[in-house]
């Protein structure tokens, strides 16, 4: 199994030094501003203004090949050519939704096939992008669960969903403005790769996403949190989805490692402004989650934690063991909520019919990963939903 980590700066200059097509050629979504500034002047003997150059090029104009780039010398595009890429995915075409949401598929250089969505809404549109082939994970009501982890996905991979769907939704649909890391994949358990694209996608000279629209979705990994919140500021979210840990540790196998007590005493010290909160995201499944009582239980864990209720009604796909509520059991969870004046909100569902909606990415094949099927079986065999 290939797990990716984005070479860093000074791997590439070796390589150039070198002359060694080790790394193949040299993707420059991969760095910073400053770490472009860097290799173009150690390794094409460039001055500083040409990285700006090269930089507005890639993400203010979405160009997809270095010719494009006019007030670049011919030589030095020819240099870049010789030795670099400008993208590092192949797009692989797309799906639109009945309510317009739209799935966009990349296909990487080993023939991996990653997913994306462009999620429209009147003044908001809004990018749900991965962050890994796969993901290792395992929560069993998770789609991309049943691939199991496949790989990381570089930083150039990660900000290049961002570019395509820019250049390609952009002139029809209209500006994306919120960036969402709740694609296939956990984003925590890739960090190095996410915080660096973070770090790009927020860059006020490049792509120029407010942090304040830049969020994090994981289901838990805690020392990752801390380091999110100590070298980034944008928004955070928890995939919280039950209010015990037994609950919690038949669908979510994060915590076994991380449990509830764990998890909420890192929240507390996640750095927030005075407006800021974190998003509790609260996946709906029928007969498991779904009753007053966890209601009641979620606001004891969020008491004293600047937080949102995010419901998200299950989503169904192929071989799932779970159901959605009734609609009227998630509006009685929702008014409860609303009556003891927490904040909570519904996600309406968006791309279901074309597999896009939350917890529907990823083409899985025919057998789950071990990790996950033990899980399945035993909710199977226990749960009075399906007796």
């Amino acid at each position: 199994m290939r797990r990716e980590r984005s070479p860093s700066i000074d791997q590439a200059l070796e390589a150039l030094s070198q002359g060694t097509d080790e790394l193949g050629p040299i993707d420059l979504k991969n760095f910073t501003q400053a770490e472009l500034k860097k290799l173009l002047a150690e390794g094409f003997g460039e001055k500083a203004f040409r990285a700006k150059q090269v930089y507005q090029w890639l993400y203010l104009h979405l160009a997809d090949d270095f010719e494009a780039m006019t007030n670049l010398s011919k030589g030095l595009r020819e240099q870049l050519s010789a030795k670099a890429r400008v993208s590092p995915l192949e797009f692989d075409g797309s799906h639109t939704a009945s309510d317009g949401t739209t799935k966009l598929t990349f296909k990487c250089d080993d023939g991996a096939v990653i997913e994306t969505v462009f999620i429209p809404s009147e003044g908001r549109n809004t990018l749900c992008i991965s962050s890994q082939v796969g993901c290792a994970m395992g929560c069993t009501f998770c789609y991309t669960a049943k691939m199991g982890l496949k790989r990381n996905l570089s930083t150039a991979e990660i900000v290049e969903q961002v570019v395509q769907a820019r250049r390609r939704m952009g002139d029809v649909n209209g500006h994306i403005g919120n960036i969402v890391f709740m694609g296939m994949g956990e984003p925590l358990h890739n960090v190095d790769n996410v915080i660096r694209a973070i770090h790009i996608l927020t860059d006020e000279q490049g792509l120029n996403f407010s942090r304040r629209k830049v969020t994090v979705s994981t289901s838990g990994l805690v020392p990752a949190i801390k380091r999110l919140g100590e070298e980034t500021d944008v928004q955070l979210a928890i995939s919280l989805n039950a209010t015990t840990d037994e609950t919690r540790g038949q669908i979510m196998p994060v915590n076994d490692r991380w449990d509830l007590e764990t998890l909420m005493a890192a929240l507390k010290e996640f750095p927030l402004t005075n407006r800021e909160r974190i998003t509790f995201e609260y996946v709906m499944i029928r007969d498991l989650n779904d009753t007053l009582e966890d209601a009641q239980r979620i606001i004891e864990l969020t008491r004293e934690i600047p937080s949102k209720i995010n419901l998200i009604p299950f989503n169904p796909h192929p071989r799932t063991p779970f159901q959605t509520p009734p609609e009227e059991r998630i509006d009685a969870f929702q008014k409860y909520l609303v009556d003891r004046n927490v904040g909570v909100y519904r996600r309406r569902t968006r791309g279901r019919d074309e597999m896009a909606a939350c917890g529907q990415l990823g083409k899985p094949g025919e057998k789950e990963p071990p990790h996950v099927r033990k899980r399945l079986e035993k909710f199977r065999n226990e749960s009075p939903a399906n007796a």
